[in-house]
């Protein structure tokens, strides 16, 4: 995928009036589960967040309502994060 396609994508969290990623922010790319394929935004991620992942509110997850989604990068660095699974 090329940066210009990448910068496509919609924001995970972004308003649905402006759902596109900005200009001037880091994304990585959310690869499986319930938020495949949407951008996060992990310009102000710490280095543990940025090394451990981090758990993502979503509704449409095993746990509905109030579950999150689980996402790690795939490698130090990554700008993709995998899904790990859901959480209550």
């Amino acid at each position: 995928m090329d940066e210009t396609e990448f910068m496509r994508g919609r924001v995970y969290g972004a308003d649905h009036d402006d759902p596109g990623p900005r200009e001037g922010r880091t994304y990585a790319e959310l690869s499986g589960g319930p938020l495949d394929g949407l951008l996060l935004d992990v310009t102000d991620h710490g280095p543990a967040e940025r090394r451990h992942g981090v758990g993502l509110p979503t509704e449409i997850g095993r746990y509905g309502r109030g579950g999150r989604a689980v996402y790690a990068p795939r490698a130090a660095g990554a700008r993709v994060y995998e899904w790990r699974g859901d959480v209550p």
